[in-house]
């Protein structure tokens, strides 16, 4: 009888162990996470509204030398101060592109254009009262172009902080062009840009579906989370740093998050949107006040080109016959057929990481490519993985997504990996070559986020060269894209484009790395913006990737 009690004591003990033990660990992830964020990590909350509970945001944390680097890069694409606008937004201060105008001056030191000048256009800016304005931040796109030849140049804009501007053109060919002005953005609707993603995504919210067993929830994730009593998943990167946080679901674990998907919101009306109407204060040609065309002739020998102002940079290329010539890179080649494509690549392995308008060279090339077969993984089209193989010529091609965040229908968060993780798992070589394009989805965030993700893209790619330095790595900058409303505007209009578009050129600036100018290439022609250009610029721009894989000897 006393070894039966016995032994049903033991027993006993030994259940009620495993019970506390089964416990602590089913509850171990929320007393880990209802703490989320722990040191290191920095809360910043916003300081325009200090009441409001809209503006918060965690970022990792930066060295010395890092945040002097943040500092110069934000100092680098500061814009204009602007007065600014009070509510309810009147036009009568705005900038007006329809009473504006502008002028070409003379040729310096007179005569006639020839190739090779520098042409220079005056902009004088006015409000819809007709009043000259007196302050800089307006936000133009120009170019020169010639249709009957496909030609076009972008031009460079110096703002005077007066309510004038210059524009500045290269003038690489011959013939009758146009010149043309378009005010993206009137300076008053600058300050709405610059709060729409200053302290928070904005436009767009991201959620996460997590499931096991009978049971499936879906939670909000960012790393701009509003604060709230319930507990924190914290799925930061431990090799990059990269933050990214979800709320617990009730009753399921942190490692039972199964999917990313994106949501937009439907934004109401706003008063501000009087500064964002397509057509009245938003993409609108200025007229110019006399001759809108210039005739350039052809240079003799012994002519002199018109003097220049190095101070202003030059164009990275221009189209002539609807073919880009680049001026800051190697001499473009032209690889018209399948045969002459698969030659360059022959024996190569490409890595293309990004958003979509990488994936666009991927296809591209599928396209174009009879023998590259895409293989079909039964994935996720906009996130892909995407591998293609012509084993004849011994091509490998891959295609990612760069991970979070992006905007995207549900997609496995296993297929979601950082390009400084798939940077790291490269060997590399002479044979290897590396695509990426990280901006676009990056719109909606503050740019102190976008600095942070570019800061550990760099250091995988200053660790790949150091190990293989003959690898080959070309970055796609931003373009332009279709912003017909207010809200495609704010949520990644040009402007923005543009400010990440500067930040991303400076950070690899002088690396050993090869850039296709996006941006200036669908600047200079004459098709229609969008975030994904069409067919002909695509050509264009493989025929800049496939120079620099395959130069002119």
């Amino acid at each position: 009888m006393d070894r039966a009690w016995k032994g049903l004591l033991k027993s006993g003990i030994i259940f009620l162990t495993l019970s506390l033990f089964v416990y602590i660990f089913y509850h171990i992830d929320f007393l880990e996470f209802q703490r989320t964020p722990n040191p290191p990590f920095k809360k910043i909350r916003g300081s325009s509204d200090p009441g409001s509970n809209q503006n918060y945001c965690t970022f990792r944390p930066l060295s010395p030398k890092e945040i002097d680097e943040e500092n110069t890069l934000l100092n680098s694409i500061a814009w204009p101060n602007t007065p600014s606008v009070p509510l309810p937004v009147s036009l009568n201060d705005t900038s007006n592109a329809a009473r504006s105008n502008f002028v070409i001056l003379p040729r310096p030191g007179g005569g006639s254009w020839l190739v090779g000048d520098q042409l220079e256009v005056m902009i004088k800016m006015f409000d819809f009262k007709g009043r000259p304005k007196t302050h800089g931040g307006d936000f133009f796109l120009v170019r020169l172009h010639n249709r009957t030849v496909e030609a076009g140049v972008a031009g460079q804009v110096v703002d005077h902080l007066n309510g004038t501007y210059s524009a500045v053109f290269l003038l690489p060919w011959e013939g009758k062009s146009q010149i043309e002005v378009t005010l993206v953005h009137p300076s008053e609707a600058i300050p709405f840009l610059q709060r729409f993603a200053g302290e928070k995504p904005n436009g767009v919210d991201f959620y996460s579906t997590f499931h096991s067993g009978l049971l499936t929830q879906k939670t909000m994730c960012s790393v701009c989370l509003p604060p709230t009593q319930q507990p924190q998943c914290n799925y930061t990167d431990l090799n990059t740093g990269e933050l990214w946080f979800c709320y617990k679901p009730q009753n399921l674990s942190c490692d039972a998050r199964i999917n990313h998907f994106s949501i937009y919101q439907n934004p109401p009306k706003a008063k501000e949107d009087i500064l964002f109407k397509n057509g009245v204060t938003m993409n609108v040609g200025i007229p110019a006040s006399g001759p809108a065309h210039v005739t350039v002739f052809p240079k003799m020998k012994g002519e002199l080109a018109a003097t220049t102002n190095k101070d202003i940079p030059g164009p990275a290329g221009y189209y002539y016959k609807g073919l880009w010539s680049s001026l800051s890179g190697a001499t473009v080649k032209r690889f018209n057929n399948a045969s002459a494509i698969s030659q360059c690549l022959k024996d190569k392995v490409v890595h293309m990481y990004g958003d979509s308008t990488v994936r666009q060279w991927l296809e591209f090339l599928s396209r174009e490519l009879s023998d590259l077969k895409v293989y079909n993984l039964h994935n996720m089209k906009q996130s892909g993985p995407y591998v293609a193989l012509d084993y004849a010529r011994n091509i490998f091609v891959t295609y990612r997504c760069h991970g979070l965040p992006i905007r995207i229908v549900p997609s496995p968060v296993t297929e979601l990996h950082y390009v400084a993780n798939e940077l790291d798992g490269i060997t590399g070589g002479k044979t290897t070559v590396v695509v990426f394009g990280v901006w676009a989805h990056f719109t909606t965030f503050p740019i102190k986020y976008y600095i942070r993700r570019l800061m550990s893209i760099r250091k995988a790619v200053v660790r790949l060269l150091a190990r293989a330095p003959a690898t080959r790595i070309i970055i796609r900058t931003a373009n332009l894209k279709n912003s017909p409303s207010p809200f495609s505007a704010q949520l990644g209009g040009d402007w923005p484009s543009l400010q990440r578009d500067k930040i991303l050129r400076t950070m690899f600036k002088g690396m050993d790395v090869y850039f296709v100018d996006a941006w200036e290439m669908t600047v200079a022609h004459y098709l229609k913006h969008d975030i994904h250009p069409p067919r002909p610029i695509i050509k264009n721009m493989i025929d800049v990737v496939l120079s620099y894989i395959c130069p002119s000897k």
